[in-house]
């Protein structure tokens, strides 16, 4: 915005407005602002509770000091409570105090808040945070002006006038339960929406000429000049932390960037990456999973087993024909034809649980690897199964060796869980 602009918008609002203005330093001629402080000075006389509105970083503090300051309290106390940095615990007895011996720690009576401010206005930012017992006790404060402290059975009475702030949607907390009703409708006899920063036009040029120019005056150091490119990306940007993070910026630029004309690579630079300057997010593309490598890995567990199948079924043979082998069950399960692509040669009845290596009822044998299981209580099958647990737990010793003791690295190398290495490793007595 340049000056002849500035001091045109500034001409057409009236002067009470324009000393307030300059009285709170507060930047800015968007309609939406102007009415806000419009608003705040016409409720401030008037002995009623208001609920200001407003995005975080958004300037809500600035009002609850123009209601106080132009009402009749204003010769009284004025206190802000940020009501979310308390402890759900402390927050009563910081509000309404405590007796002596209330709880551990109570080594003295306390005044809270609404005692200490008597007669005055007390600011609760950040409203929607309070907890729901909190909520009760303060809306008997705004219906009744009494309260009682904690540890303490005696009513007390109190002077006050209650303005809240809350970047919350209260609506929707009251309907989700998180507010009470009858407390949001007895706050917001009055409620004054300050408007976010993006929706205030030029305003944020004249911030930023107004934060740039403080910064070198505090910091000692050579003002920094924005080119039209630099002004482009400003306007465009959304500012989600509103004037907290323009200000911030602002002070990184005028930091590093001192003396310089800035231009819209150098503004780029101290804004946050995942916001794009269109106002709008910018979404990460979710990470895309890699089947082929997970493929390639279940098919080489797969292989190993195949393999491990095949030097059994040529011992079986050898073992059934008094020793000499046959090449009759050496066929392959598998074949690969390239590409990435494996193709069954048989077809696989029986789900193998790859945790473990064998079928869900434990039996090393099965139609897909084209031997018939011995029959039960045959030699054969006696001789198979102790060949079966050998190699097992050969392979798992060898593997254990390799790996220096290490689970973890056992566990990956032969392609099974932990928890099933460890189960292993219990069970032939390998620890």
């Amino acid at each position: 915005m340049s000056n002849n602009d500035s001091n045109q918008a500034a001409a057409n609002i009236p002067p009470e407005i324009l000393r307030v203005k300059q009285r709170y330093s507060i930047i800015g001629n968007a309609p939406s602002l102007i009415g806000a402080i419009r608003r705040a000075m016409q409720v401030a006389p008037i002995d009623l509770s208001v609920l200001i509105i407003g995005e975080s970083g958004s300037g809500k503090e600035f009002f609850p000091n123009i209601i106080h300051d132009y009402s009749s309290r204003k010769h009284n106390k004025y206190i802000a409570v940020n009501c979310g940095a308390i402890p759900e615990g402390t927050i009563d007895s910081e509000l309404f105090g405590h007796e002596k011996g209330a709880f551990t720690g109570a080594i003295s009576s306390r005044k809270g808040y609404f005692e200490e401010a008597d007669g005055g206005t007390i600011f609760l930012d950040e409203v929607a945070e309070l907890p729901l017992t909190t909520q009760a006790r303060l809306l008997r404060v705004l219906e009744s002006g009494e309260y009682i402290k904690v540890g303490s059975s005696e009513v007390q009475k109190t002077n006050i006038r209650v303005v809240a702030a809350t970047n919350k949607d209260m609506l929707r907390a009251v309907s989700e339960g998180k507010f009470r009703e009858d407390l949001y409708y007895r706050l917001s006899t009055v409620q004054i929406n300050i408007p976010p920063l993006r929706e205030r036009g030029r305003d944020v040029l004249m911030l930023v000429r107004k934060f740039s120019n403080d910064f070198a005056e505090k910091y000692g150091t050579p003002s920094v000049q924005f080119d039209d490119s630099a002004r482009e990306v400003i306007l465009g940007y959304r500012w989600p932390g509103n004037v907290r993070q323009l200000k911030n910026v602002i002070e990184q630029v005028s930091l590093f960037e001192a003396g310089n004309e800035v231009d819209a690579d150098h503004i780029k630079k101290y804004l946050p990456p995942q916001y794009s300057t269109d106002n709008k997010p910018t979404v990460a593309s979710a990470p895309t999973f890699n089947y082929t490598q997970e493929r390639e890995m279940l098919f080489k567990l797969i292989f190993k087993m195949q393999h491990e199948i095949e030097k059994l079924s040529s011992r079986i043979d050898s073992l059934s024909k008094g020793g000499t082998t046959s090449g009759s069950h050496s066929h392959s399960l598998i074949k690969y034809s390239g590409a990435g692509s494996y193709k069954p040669t048989t077809p696989i009845k029986e789900v193998v649980d790859i945790e473990d290596g064998f079928a869900d009822d434990e039996t090393p044998y099965s139609e897909a690897a084209g031997v018939d299981a011995p029959e039960s209580g045959s030699d054969v099958a006696d001789s198979e199964a102790i060949t079966l647990e050998d190699s097992e737990r050969e392979t798992i010793k060898k593997s254990l060796e390799r790996n220096c003791g290490r689970r973890k690295k056992t566990a990956e190398e032969l392609h099974i869980s932990e928890r099933t290495l460890y189960r292993k490793i219990k069970e032939y007595g390998l620890e």
